[in-house]
Parts: structure tokens; C-alpha cells; sequence
């Protein structure tokens, strides 16, 4: 009996949108790359509801004859290839000929469209794959398309989106993608009735400003590099503003965007040694090629391809990006003529060189209580004036008995117990602290200290939404800020942060925003408190006073949970007089 059939149309098509229409944001991008296909000089996106209700691309493109705007919806149905050797010489966004139909198969669609050249267009409306109506209209140049009720007959697929931010934070990316790709040409996005980007046509270096933020300018070291194989251009952010997200990384090869690990990987090794571990440069970078020498048909959404000779341009992209650095001064450079900063002053023998003078406090004493005081209260690690209704009953664990403290490499701290020693890992202890501190006020306003200037943090236009989304939570931490169109300004900040680098802790907070969650808000709220207790607990290295580190210790023995940090790690362990007799039996 045979058991093997062809699908129907419309089956295969609700196949293939799981392909190429992942999320509401999928739809956006093939829509304005189509738009770019034909040739538009002004394109704009409207979504409502994070792209679920509505998702309208307009145009003023060339449009489609009565005949391609119905065709334009059958699947493999495309202007772009006739032969097979056209798949590598496509210098277009769009060439499959699956997008529409597949949106058609999941949504209801409405299009407008009119040729430059006609007095009339054409209006269709599509449910389902299905044609619902057909008729001659008034309408303006170019192409209109409305998506409506996305993923409506697939239930199941509408189910597993994501909450409506991080489907909105999705769109704003592929516009990003897009516009930076095509700065020639104006851009809009609307989102719920409110103007989110408006871009008028501009040079590169301005396209990244207005996408990214005003700050950004002086951030940019321009890359230029061009050989038979690959043409280079664009630009790097210098090595101190690089962050720890990944937000800010674009490779477009042929004005097509791209996501590859390889050439991700040859950035990162022209910024060796001249950023921390675990941050990520900055980078905008577009690449000319040969559509023969790659291959971008091997996903369906196109932002893979395949290189012909991808080790040549790895090196190629890595020694540009070095030459640039070291161009601008951004890192050193081999030159043999004498560096004059280098240069010592002969001495002058006729100078009379005096001795150091060393002063001494000869009325200090360290035995006295008052000197004590003073030293603790000079040297605080941390901001023990909790809210009195928060506050715990100072006392020692019974196991806990210690008149000394002594530090290991500015690391542990270490001091004897009834049955051996204790050593406590010092950042992660006060980590725990600080973590549980939070926590447990989450709901209540924690004090906060005033700035006497108020610090503001460049941040791009994506950025400054996802602090608006979070900003209670930030302010029942402490903080106090007024967020601007690109920036966030603060006005005061947790009693606990004490000469924090403001920038650094913003950025920490953003990457944990990064994380997909339809519960995103609520378990954020546990986020933020791990990432405050790491940025303003005391370091390793950082040395600390007999009495801070009594302190440290019984703050840590009255935590919830003392034994690890919110990070998971040990906090202490002890060592048993046992273990240290069975040690010295062994010698």
C-alpha cells in the first residue's frame, strides 16, 4: 500500500514560515529587504502590539503589476534567479521566493502596491494562503504590506513567543540591522502610534550615531583596507568602551548582515591585550566581495554564509583592524626613533639633592580604642547602615570564637574557631551579604546617597527602553535617574556603591537583560541583586582592618544561606584540628 503524498500547498507553505518566519521580527525583516529590492529611497515599519496585531512596511519602490503583486505570494515565486548559476551572482536581499508565501500561510495580509507608471494599483487581501479579494485602487507609488494576526491559525506557534518586550527588543534589532546596512536610503519606525527612529539619509559614520546614540562618535576608529579579495571599510569602538554584551557587533558583507564566529573571532584578536577578559569590542564593518567567492544560500534566513577563502580574509579583517589601533594611537606601535616621553633628563651635578623626609605620628597608638575607631571608620568596606527594621542582633556563632584575624594575598580571611581555623573567601562572603541585603528589600525603597553632579551614561536608543522597562526595580535598590533620549542620568545611588564605575555597572545590568524570559521582570528582581552584590562587594587584593574583618565574618554567619555566594561558589570552609594533626602525623 503506498503511504508516501504529496502536501498540500498551504501545509507546506505553514512549514516553511517555521523556517523563515521565526517571530513577528522575521516578517519585518523580509518585508523592508523586499522593499529595498525594489529600489525605495524611504522606507517605513509600523508595528502595534510588538508585531502580534500589525506589522506595516510602506515604501516608495517601483511596485508590482497587478499579475507580480498575486504572484509575489506563490511560493518559489521570484524576480531574482532564472537559472541556478544566478545563486552566485545575487547581489539582492531577497531571492528565495519563500517569505510572502509563508507569511501568507500564517496570516491575513493586505497589500497596495502601484507601478510608477500607472494611474491605478492593486489591492489584495490574502487569509490563509487563500485570496480574498482582489480590486483596482487609488493609491501612491510603491508598495504598501500589512500583516495582520501573525501566527492567527497556528496556535501553537503563537503560544511560544516571547512577552512583548523582548519581541519588540527583536524588531528594534532587525531595523537596526537594516538601517545601518543602508544608510542611503530614510528610514521610520513606529511602534504603538509613537516614532521610534526617524533617520534621514546620511554617510555611515552619522547612520551609526543616530542608531547607537550621540556618544558614539568619539568611540569610532575608521578601518580601511582593500585588496583583490575584500574590501573593508567602517568602523571599531576604541578599547576602553568596550562592553560586556555583544550589542553593538555588525559584519555586513555586500549590505547583507551576517553573524559569523570566525571573523567575530579575528576582531577580538586585533584587540589582544587591550581589553579586559569576558568584554567585547565594538565594531561596524562592512565587507565588499565577489558574490562568487561566497555562498549565501545555506539558511533560510540568510545572515550565514559560506566564504571561499575565509582564512585569507581573517587575516586580512584581523591586520586592518591592528593597523587602524595603531594608526590612531589607540595601541602601541613598533617605531625605532626615540620616544621623547622615554627619554630621562641627564642630572644637573651642580643640583643640591636633598633626603626624603619621613613623618611620623609619634601619639599613635595602635593598642589605643579611639585610634581603633578611627582606623575602622577610614577604611569601611562596606555601608552597614541598614534601615533599623532590618537590622539583626550582632552575634557570634557559637562555634565562633576569635580574639585575631589575619589575610591571606589580600583574599581570605583566616582566624581560629573552637575546633580548628575558618578561612573565608572575603569577595564572595561579602557578596552573600550584600545579596541577601537586597533580597530581602526588594519591595522597599533601600536608602541611597546623593551625587553632587549628577553622572550621566551614554547608552544606545535600545538600551535606554530596556533601562525605562526596569526602572522600578532600580529605583527600590537606591538608584535615582531620569532617562533622556540617549542616556541615562543619575542622580544618586546605593549607600553600598562607593566609587563604582558607573558605565560598568550599567552595562553589567544590561547584560543581564539579554537573557530571553516571558517572566523576564520578575526574575530580574534576583538578577540585579547578584549583580549588585558583585559590583559593590569589596575585590580581592583589598585589605582590611582586625575589626572589618570581624565584622565581614559576622555579618556572613547571620546570612540565610552563608555557605556559598549567589553565585553558587563556597564561601568559607573549615578545618578541623583533626585534619591539621593528621597532616603533621604524616611528616
Amino acid at each position: 500500500m503506498d503511504i508516501i503524498q504529496l502536501l498540500p500547498d498551504h501545509i507546506a507553505n505553514q512549514i516553511a514560515a517555521g523556517e523563515v518566519i521565526q517571530r513577528p521580527a522575521s516578517a519585518a525583516k523580509e518585508m523592508i529587504e523586499n522593499a529595498l529590492d525594489s529600489g525605495a529611497s524611504d522606507i517605513k515599519l509600523i508595528v502595534k502590539d510588538s508585531g502580534k496585531t500589525l506589522i506595516q512596511v510602506v515604501d516608495n519602490g517601483c511596485g508590482m503589476s497587478e499579475t507580480d503583486s498575486k504572484m509575489s505570494f506563490e511560493r518559489h515565486a521570484t524576480s531574482k534567479i532564472r537559472n541556478a548559476d544566478d545563486l552566485f551572482n545575487i547581489k539582492t536581499m531577497g531571492f528565495r521566493g519563500e517569505a510572502m508565501a509563508s507569511m501568507a500561510a500564517i496570516a491575513h495580509i493586505e497589500v497596495s502596491t502601484k507601478l510608477t507608471e500607472n494611474e491605478l494599483g492593486t489591492r489584495i487581501i490574502i487569509e490563509g494562503s487563500e485570496i480574498k479579494k482582489q480590486e483596482s485602487v487609488v493609491c501612491s507609488n510603491g508598495t504598501s504590506i500589512s500583516i495582520k494576526n501573525l501566527f492567527y491559525n497556528v496556535p501553537a506557534r503563537r503560544k511560544f513567543l516571547k512577552s512583548d518586550k523582548v519581541e519588540k527588543k527583536h524588531i528594534i534589532e532587525e531595523f537596526s540591522r537594516v538601517a545601518l546596512s543602508n544608510p542611503e536610503v530614510s528610514f521610520s519606525l513606529i511602534m504603538d502610534n509613537q516614532e521610534y527612529y526617524h533617520l534621514e539619509k546620511s554617510n555611515f559614520r552619522q547612520r551609526i550615531v543616530n542608531i547607537v546614540g550621540k556618544q558614539t562618535n568619539e568611540k569610532l576608529v575608521p578601518v580601511e583596507e582593500e585588496t583583490n579579495l575584500v574590501k573593508i571599510s567602517g568602523f571599531v569602538g576604541k578599547p576602553e568602551f568596550a562592553k560586556r554584551t555583544r550589542g553593538e557587533q555588525y559584519f555586513f558583507v555586500n549590505g547583507r548582515f551576517i553573524k559569523n564566529y570566525y571573523l567575530n573571532h579575528a576582531v577580538s584578536k586585533a584587540f589582544t591585550d587591550l581589553i579586559a577578559e569576558n568584554y567585547h569590542p565594538s565594531y561596524f564593518l562592512n565587507l565588499e566581495i565577489d558574490p562568487k567567492q561566497i555562498d549565501i544560500n545555506i539558511h533560510p534566513t540568510k545572515t550565514e554564509i559560506k566564504f571561499e577563502d575565509e582564512k585569507s580574509i581573517y587575516a586580512i579583517l584581523r591586520s586592518a583592524i591592528k593597523r587602524s589601533l595603531g594608526q590612531y594611537n589607540i595601541a602601541p606601535t613598533l617605531d625605532f626613533n626615540t620616544e621623547p616621553s622615554l627619554v630621562i633628563p641627564v642630572g644637573n651635578p651642580d643640583r643640591l639633592v636633598k633626603e626624603p623626609k619621613i613623618r611620623v605620628d609619634r601619639n599613635y597608638n595602635p593598642f589605643d580604642s579611639d585610634s581603633k575607631e578611627a582606623i575602622s571608620q577610614s577604611h569601611k568596606i562596606y555601608q552597614n547602615n541598614f534601615p533599623e527594621e532590618v537590622q539583626k542582633e550582632i552575634t557570634l556563632d557559637s562555634n565562633f570564637e576569635s580574639a585575631y584575624y589575619f589575610q591571606i594575598e589580600g583574599t581570605y580571611i583566616s582566624s581560629q574557631t573552637e575546633n580548628g581555623l575558618i578561612i573565608v573567601h572575603q569577595q564572595r562572603a561579602h557578596q552573600r551579604i550584600l545579596y541577601e541585603y537586597f533580597k530581602q528589600n526588594k519591595n522597599v525603597k533601600i536608602s541611597s546617597q546623593k551625587l553632587i553632579f549628577p553622572e550621566t551614561i551614554s547608552l544606545s536608543k535600545k538600551d535606554v527602553s530596556e533601562i525605562e522597562d526596569i526602572k522600578t526595580e532600580l529605583n527600590n535598590v537606591g538608584f535615582e535617574i531620569d532617562i533622556k533620549e540617549d542616556c541615562v542620568e543619575i542622580h544618586a545611588v546605593p549607600q553600598q556603591c562607593e566609587n563604582e564605575n558607573l558605565q560598568k555597572l550599567f552595562d553589567e545590568i544590561l547584560k543581564e537583560q539579554e537573557v530571553e524570559n516571558s517572566d523576564l521582570k520578575e526574575n530580574f528582581s534576583s538578577k540585579l541583586c547578584k549583580t549588585l552584590s558583585n559590583s559593590f562587594s569589596i575585590k580581592s587584593g583589598k585589605r582590611l582592618t582586625q575589626e572589618e574583618m570581624r565584622l565581614l565574618i559576622v555579618e556572613l554567619l547571620k546570612c540565610d544561606t552563608p555557605t556559598i555566594s549567589p553565585f553558587g561558589l563556597n564561601t568559607y570552609f573549615n578545618i578541623k584540628t583533626e585534619e591539621i594533626n593528621k597532616k603533621f602525623n604524616k611528616c
